[in-house]
């Protein structure tokens, strides 16, 4: 794309004192007369580049114009760089990390990136979410509506919604965007979509990011409290924490959590087997025998 050579073009102007016209053209891979009408292209946006003729000729920016390169240090570079592919992890192509290479052109020892931190944003269902993620991004940037089928769990409904932003949170992709069905914005879930389609062109309203805390979206509701066997320690630490429990005399764990909703609290205990006690709520213990009992006849012997 013309802008993304544009931007490279510039980036390597700001890094060295001189470059040809032939030298950009061989790094970008298109004709002398293309870099040209760039470079004419960049002078009428306000950029004073000055062109000197001759055997050591060639392409600058104007004196005092140039921004400090140790404006980012190289740790600046590496972060932004593992921040860029992540992105890529998420859309399965290479498209910011080469936007990271042409704006370190000339800085080759930046481009490594910190290989200490490794971040993957995809899920186990990239093959299904990257398309979704990169029809919605598409859409937002060109201002069109999408339709899809909601999975939730009071039912599958049908919407049309004005895309606005794609947000990562609580290990999971969503989009925001303004709800024909309810006339109002939500946050959808991507693996919750199925059917989705690009629809009609749309004006886009004033915005703002949903309010992402905790305990706006996942209220506490209900105070938890669980014996769990010892050898599932590990899953409490990973899934709540450390000072989520509490170790006992006979070396059970005591839980103690909040959750949001009763089906929550029932499946969490239940995934345990029989390594998991609830003992608050008291009134969802019964709730939990009669789903072991109707477990337990599907599976007897007829």
């Amino acid at each position: 794309m013309k802008i993304d050579r544009m931007i490279g073009i510039l980036s390597i102007l700001l890094q060295k004192e001189k470059v040809t016209a032939p030298y950009l053209a061989e790094k970008f891979e298109v004709s002398r007369r293309t870099i040209s009408r760039d470079l004419e292209a960049l002078s009428m946006a306000g950029i004073p580049l000055v062109t000197e003729q001759g055997q050591n000729g060639g392409v600058s920016i104007m004196e005092g114009y140039k921004i400090d390169r140790t404006l980012l240090s190289t740790s600046d570079m590496q972060a932004i760089l593992a921040g860029l592919r992540s992105l890529d992890s998420v859309s399965g192509t290479n498209r910011y990390v080469q936007l990271m290479e042409k704006l370190s052109a000339g800085a080759s020892n930046l481009l490594a990136g910190d290989t200490h931190i490794l971040i993957d944003l995809s899920s186990w269902y990239k093959s299904s979410l990257s398309p979704k993620i990169e029809l919605l991004h598409s859409a937002m940037l060109s201002g069109h509506k999408v339709s899809f089928v909601y999975h939730a769990p009071k039912g599958e409904s049908k919407r049309t919604v004005e895309p606005y932003d794609l947000i990562f949170q609580w290990a999971g992709w969503y989009l925001w965007g303004w709800c024909e069905n309810r006339e109002d914005f939500r946050l959808f879930k991507l693996m919750r979509m199925t059917d989705l389609q690009i629809a009609e062109v749309f004006d886009k309203r004033p915005v703002t990011l949903p309010d992402l805390a905790s305990d706006k979206i996942f209220p506490s509701l209900y105070q938890v409290k669980a014996k769990i066997q010892p050898e599932y320690k590990w899953r409490l630490v990973e899934e709540y924490g450390p000072e989520s429990f509490v170790l006992q005399s006979d070396g059970t764990l005591l839980f103690s959590a909040a959750f949001t909703d009763k089906t929550s609290i029932i499946g969490w205990i239940v995934s345990f087997g029989g390594g998991a006690e609830l003992l608050e709520p008291a009134e969802f213990r019964r709730d939990i025998l009669i789903l072991a009992e109707d477990i337990r006849n599907k599976y007897l012997d007829k």
